[in-house]
């Protein structure tokens, strides 16, 4: 294996000028002409991604979200507190992959990708509007793993 080694030191010299590279070119010992021809890799093989149980996830996450919301809705000192800690592990969550979106005020048309459990009517609405979200879409590295629920506001029927 020395003689890899000699040869990765080498190949790294590659990419400076001629002139400043400090290694000459390494003998190719029967050891690591083995290993070429046999195709071998110079390093572990890459770790398998590892698999959630996405409901398990997805429920997880609706609970911290509601935890979060209820908690926002508190006047004291201890709500705000305990606020900011469901903040923060929510922030890691999604540094981690796992988003949770809310909808509230969104505006709402039909193509979007959202379940939704009720339609009201109210006056002098332009357009529609999700009013509230039952349950928030989550997301695991970039791909929906539950949909999200709303209800949705929108002007009144002629």
């Amino acid at each position: 294996m020395k003689a890899l080694e000699s040869l990765t030191a080498h190949v790294r010299q590659l990419r400076y000028p001629r002139a400043l590279r400090i290694l000459a070119v390494p003998p190719l010992g029967l050891e690591l002409e083995t290993l070429l021809r046999a195709g071998v890799s110079a390093g572990p093989p890459p770790p398998e991604a590892p698999h959630f149980d996405e409901q398990l996830l997805a429920g997880a996450a609706t609970n911290l979200w509601r935890a979060q919301r209820r908690l926002a809705r508190g006047d004291g000192a201890r709500d705000r507190q305990t606020g900011r800690y469901l903040l923060t592990c929510r922030e890691a969550l999604a540094e981690a992959g796992l988003v949770v979106q809310d909808h509230d005020g969104d505006a709402y048309h039909p193509g979007r990708s959202l379940e939704v459990l009720a339609f009201q009517a109210e006056p002098g609405r332009s357009a529609e509007v999700v009013v509230e979200t039952v349950r928030p879409t989550v997301y695991l590295l970039d791909r929906r793993i539950q949909m999200g629920q709303v209800i949705v506001a929108g002007p009144e029927q002629e």
